[in-house]
């Protein structure tokens, strides 16, 4: 079957199904990516995120449902599976004591790639990844992210047309996680098609033309950043208060101003409220909080993000494991 067949989707999983013993870990999903786009796959520690694409590698094989990628299904061909697509999992997996030049040609060569094509993907990988300097260092000498970088590098080696990303920025510093969204919009803008997973919604926003929420191995959302967002609708009044005294204070003040309860974190002293009325509200919370003795050390009305969708969605954070969940997704 080709891509043409999938209506121009270089992915397509229709209710996919995956349980280990009692434990369901995908239950029904679908999802579409078409070609040359992201899909950001969303959601908490333990949802169901690595199994899809573990699914999708061949890796692992569903109990239910069906997947093809670039046409190919991976139940029934998985060795042509193997051939078109790139995979980097959570953590670099990159042979320490070879250097990167050495890695990449590895590579290479399981790709069966001839010992000249091999060597000049790897000299022009390692350009690419700013890793030319290093290439024939060891890369257990890497910093965390050159070794992300060369793991990338590693998965475009046979020129994929579909890449799996499974939380690519896992680990990294704010400068290096910048650095590896800038490559990955590099690789969009040069046709390769990226399935996203990631439990940091500034990164699914930065890169992502659609996203799919999971929670609990049910796709409970879809849509642009946008999209996404106006379910959430409103503004929220957000506020940082001195002390958890302040915060619990100040909550009891501005309760009316609130379309819903409001949310505190003690840990942040942040306490936030959805809104209406704009500047109008804000001045009115300012009012009410004017002699209360609450120190206010920040204080602003701004637009729900993806946190707050996922928040509203879920009732957590996409940040927050559930308990024994994550181990779940091991292949057993």
């Amino acid at each position: 079957m080709s891509t043409a067949a999938t209506g121009g989707n270089a992915v397509v999983v229709e209710g996919l199904v995956k349980r280990f013993g009692d434990f369901t870990a995908l239950d029904g999903v679908d999802l579409t990516v078409p070609e040359g786009t992201v899909l950001g796959l969303l959601g908490p520690n333990g949802a169901g995120k690595t199994t899809v694409v573990r699914i999708l590698s061949t890796l692992l094989q569903a109990d239910g449902g069906r997947a093809t990628v670039a046409g190919l299904d991976v139940a029934t061909q998985a060795a042509q599976v193997r051939g078109v697509i790139g995979l980097t999992g959570q953590y670099a997996a990159v042979d320490e004591y070879l250097t990167g030049e050495e890695n990449l040609e590895m590579v290479g060569r399981l790709y069966r790639l001839g010992k000249k094509e091999a060597r000049t993907r790897a000299t022009a990988l390692l350009d690419r990844f700013d890793l030319s300097e290093a290439a024939r260092r060891p890369a257990k000498t890497y910093s965390g992210g050159m070794r992300r970088r060369l793991d990338i590098a590693a998965s475009l080696i046979a020129r994929p047309r579909v890449l799996f990303l499974d939380e690519p920025t896992t680990g990294l510093d704010p400068r290096s996680r910048l650095g590896m969204w800038e490559f990955i919009a590099d690789l969009v803008s040069d046709g390769t098609t990226i399935l996203l997973t990631t439990q940091y919604l500034e990164e699914a926003d930065r890169l992502a033309d659609a996203m799919v929420v999971i929670d609990r191995g049910k796709v409970i959302a879809r849509g642009t950043a946008d999209e996404l967002k106006a379910q959430v609708g409103g503004e929220r009044l957000e506020l940082t208060a001195g002390s958890v005294e302040g915060l619990v204070r100040a909550a009891e003040l501005l309760r009316p101003l609130a379309l819903e309860e409001p949310r505190r974190d003690a840990q942040t002293r942040r306490l936030t409220l959805p809104v209406t009325g704009g500047a109008a509200t804000l001045a009115d919370a300012l009012r009410r909080l004017e002699g209360s003795g609450v120190e206010v050390l920040d204080v602003g009305l701004r637009r729900p993000d993806l946190d707050d969708v996922f928040l509203t969605l879920t009732g957590r954070s996409a940040e927050d494991a559930e308990p024994g969940l994550e181990n779940q997704e091991t292949p057993r």
